[in-house]
């Protein structure tokens, strides 16, 4: 039974990015439809109720599901880390424990933007709070199948921590420029007074320094002969390409919905290909020698 359950642990681990990523997209139709007060108070639906009736709408529905989808991620990331504890894997206990953990406070935080009526800087850590999640998510994914490799130099490494906190500063820009455009989830919403046009370009320079460390961290990984980072930095600069190619595209069409949506997923994206990237310049040991040892440990074979 236990190692049944173990055997789940790689696609319960897929599943929660995917889960988290979903739910990104979905939190994105919520503000795009202007229904982030659908459900005007929090943790019930009402003062009366907990689920949405028929006199809030389409808005009630549409923030409810939404709401709803929280408990499919918590059951999500609860079988996931029985079945770390199945797998006896300690780095995947403690990264699943996270990530279920993780899952009620961003729940809250989700309350307080309803309660504080969408204030943009409280949406923003919103937002960030579920790229943490995302970090985390493809941490396990790292750890269970990724190539054993050895820490990089120490160059590389400088450019590749570069690239991660770079990119969090582009996600966190993004917010401040979302925070000053039309889509605030409500049309009652208030906005954070800043000019979105003067942002959107400094969102942009941002952009245009994240590619350039990409591209050196890409030349590096190539010179040095390494086909995992080579294969991880190319993979991130195709996604800030057509993330920037959509950035470009919405600000120049006045922001369609559907663009802006495409945008969030490519933000979540662009989140997991950053901590991918800071994760391939440290050592790592597979998983499957990872477990090989834990069971030569358990039985007594320590060789």
């Amino acid at each position: 039974m236990r190692d049944r359950m173990a055997g789940w642990l790689w696609p319960l681990a897929v599943a929660n990015i995917l889960a988290n990523i979903g739910i990104v997209v979905t939190g994105a139709a919520v503000r795009l439809t202007g229904s982030g007060l659908g459900c005007p108070t929090w943790p019930r639906c009402t003062e009366e109720s907990y689920r949405a009736h028929g006199e809030l709408g389409i808005h009630g529905v549409i923030e409810f599901g939404n709401r709803l989808l929280t408990f499919v991620l918590a059951a999500v990331a609860i079988l996931c880390f029985l079945a770390a504890l199945a797998s006896r894997d300690r780095k995947a206990i403690r990264l699943s424990f996270l990530i279920g953990l993780y899952i009620p406070a961003q729940a809250v935080i989700g309350g307080i933007t309803v309660l504080t009526d969408l204030n943009p800087w409280v949406v923003s850590l919103h937002f960030l709070s579920s790229m943490v999640i995302i970090v985390f998510c493809l941490a396990l994914l790292d750890h269970l199948r990724s190539p054993t490799r050895e820490a990089a130099p120490r160059r590389t490494r400088l450019v590749a921590d570069g690239i991660f906190v770079v990119g969090w500063v582009v996600l966190y820009l993004g917010t401040v420029v979302t925070g000053a455009g039309p889509h605030a989830g409500d049309l009652d919403a208030k906005r954070n007074g800043l000019d979105p046009q003067v942002f959107s370009h400094v969102h942009a320079i941002g952009v245009y320094v994240l590619v350039a460390l990409t591209v050196t961290l890409l030349v590096l990984a190539a010179r040095a002969g390494d086909r995992w980072l080579t294969v991880v930095a190319g993979a991130l600069l195709a996604i800030e390409l057509a993330q920037g190619i959509v950035g470009w595209t919405q600000y120049l069409l006045d922001l369609p919905v559907l663009l802006v949506a495409l945008h969030m997923l490519g933000a979540s994206l662009l989140t997991a290909g950053l901590a991918r990237t800071a994760l391939a310049v440290r050592p790592h040991t597979s998983h499957a020698e990872h477990t090989g040892r834990l069971y030569a440990w358990a039985t007594g074979r320590r060789g």
